[in-house]
């Protein structure tokens, strides 16, 4: 089979707008479906029950795609700035931009094209974020970087603003360096489970979803977030960066990302949340369209923004 060097896959992967990127063979993943069994036994997915569904093929990737031979694992640069202080609202920097399942599938495509140019019976399957599969695990083992204690990938290079992404392939790169994990670079450092105002961070790597600020806001469906996670929401209607703001990895590396399509829309940078409370159904599918704000429905982020407007209990109690 005809393929290209390994090189020259870094060079395109790199020119498809990825910062890092590694190789892996079939790991072995019994420790860390061990881990997440236990996870999901504590109740820390809260109701994401998808977190607990199809379980087998979270710790054995082949089973997404059987002729799977290796697990190209990448990252990309999503860090659009520091958000602007006189904003009344924050949405998360992931999010203030295109959909980043749309962006990565499209490059991780283009990148199984390239290797079909090589040889036309390459198959491959593009996942990020999409599919059963331990993605930060999997770039942990390919050594893209190591998972600190907010349970996030840090990257040597750049922190932890980046997007994760995998293609399963039916091929191996014969001159495929062996990955090398990266070591735990935290070290003592504490600072994003000190800075959690809600405390979801309940170990190191742990985080108790139905702490989350992010989870309330994003993946709850429900009507009303419970006062204690409400009085400590500091202004997030769509995620939470806090963890990631102070960990000093990206005090120190974070970098503007390439990639346009990651930059924030107006609206998301500045929320205006007398503007969102107006909006009807069709302007919140215009507004939001390719965007991961839709994952909120029209309804979740009414119901972020009508807590935000709350008067927090010190105010009231004057």
């Amino acid at each position: 089979m005809n393929l290209p060097t390994y090189p020259e896959l870094e060079a395109k992967v790199a020119e498809l707008g990825f910062q890092k990127m590694g190789c892996l063979s079939l790991p072995d993943m019994t420790f860390e479906a061990g881990q997440l069994k236990t996870w999901l036994a504590q109740g820390f997915h809260g109701e994401m029950q998808w977190m607990a569904d199809q379980f087998e093929k979270r710790q054995f990737p082949q089973q997404l795609m059987p002729e799977t031979k290796t697990i190209l694992c990448v990252a990309m640069n999503y860090y659009p700035g520091e958000l602007p202080q006189e904003a009344e609202a924050k949405i998360a920097r992931y999010a203030q931009g295109d959909d980043y399942h749309d962006v990565l599938k499209k490059q991780l495509r283009l990148l199984l094209i390239w290797l079909q140019t090589y040889d036309a019976d390459i198959q491959g399957k593009p996942l990020t974020d999409s599919a059963p599969i331990m993605e930060k695990t999997l770039a942990r083992k390919a050594g893209l970087g190591w998972q600190g204690k907010h349970s996030n990938l840090i990257t040597r290079e750049i922190g932890s603003w980046v997007f994760l992404g995998e293609l399963l392939l039916n091929i191996t790169f014969p001159d495929a360096p062996q990955p090398e994990p990266v070591r735990d670079l935290c070290g003592k450092c504490r600072r994003c489970i000190e800075a959690c105002p809600t405390d979801a961070i309940v170990a190191d790597g742990v985080v108790d979803a139905n702490r989350c600020i992010s989870y309330w806001t994003i993946e709850y469906k429900g009507d009303d977030i419970p006062q204690p996670i409400a009085e400590n929401m500091q202004g997030w209607i769509f995620g939470c960066d806090i963890c990631q703001e102070v960990c000093p990895w990206n005090i120190k590396f974070a970098q503007p990302t390439p990639v346009d399509a990651f930059l924030p829309r107006p609206w998301n940078l500045r929320p205006n949340l007398s503007e969102i409370q107006q909006l009807t159904e069709p302007e919140f599918k215009v507004r939001y369209r390719k965007s991961p704000i839709k994952r909120a429905k029209l309804k979740g982020l009414l119901r972020n923004v009508r807590v935000s407007l709350q008067p927090s209990p010190d105010l009231q109690a004057r």
